[in-house]
């Protein structure tokens, strides 16, 4: 008799949006492309938004979805899922979840079991609507809760928290924030800006040189009709 093993399959979507509001959906993208960002020299880091994740060979019953997750000794490329079993059994080392709304405690707690069970170091999660933020790091094999949040500094991303009037602000290790799209597109309007008005003042300055030359030029010759060596004065 012939034995047929079938495949598992592993779904890329689980139905759900990546978010359910236009705050959270500006969040996601800007912690993960912050985080893409900061390491876009090395090439053994991916980064990933609502990407499912399935820590468990052969259970695909068992994932999760993170708004964003950054997982260290894995390339960068493009998957439909993360399938740890065939990334060497790396599971991701830091997570960020973006809390909706809709979001119930017992949900966000089960996410904080996930997490807990299936080996991630670092977890954030960020409330924009009270503009609150946790933190859990994993000490000893468990996910400890970080106290104070204010100013902590991420042992694996080496970036900054902090709490300010328009919300959650992430600040890289040479202590620039991570940005928008929207707030990039700003920045370097300003530089141009700034470029321009620099350009514009050398400009004036050589005008004025060349004003000034003229001027010396000028009672320079005049002193000559006077038989009067400008040289010498």
């Amino acid at each position: 008799m012939q034995v047929t093993t079938q495949e598992i399959i592993y779904p890329s979507s689980d139905g759900q949006p990546m978010a359910e509001s236009t705050i959270q959906y500006e969040l996601i993208v800007k912690i993960k492309e912050g985080c893409e960002s900061l390491f876009k020299d090395d090439q053994n880091v991916f980064v990933a938004a609502d990407l499912l994740w399935y820590p468990v060979e052969g259970k695909p019953e068992i994932s999760q979805a993170p708004d964003t997750m950054v997982i260290f000794g894995r390339p960068k490329g493009d998957r439909l899922s993360y399938i740890q079993y065939r990334e060497d059994n790396i599971g991701p080392q830091v997570v960020f979840e973006i809390r909706s709304h809709n979001d119930s405690n017992t949900k966000m707690n089960k996410k904080l079991s996930f997490y807990q069970r299936h080996g991630v170091e670092e977890y954030y999660l960020y409330d924009p609507e009270r503009n609150e933020l946790e933190g859990w790091q994993r000490i000893e094999g468990n996910l400890e809760v970080i106290e104070p949040m204010e100013g902590w500094i991420s042992p694996r991303l080496g970036v900054r928290f902090e709490l300010g009037e328009d919300g959650l602000e992430i600040y890289r290790p040479n202590g620039e924030k991570f940005l928008s799209y929207a707030e990039l597109e700003e920045e370097r309007l300003l530089d141009r800006q700034r470029l321009q008005q620099a350009d514009q003042r050398a400009e004036q300055a050589d005008q004025r040189a060349e004003q000034a030359n003229q001027i010396a030029q000028r009672l320079a010759a005049k002193l000559r009709e006077l038989n009067i060596d400008p040289d010498s004065i």
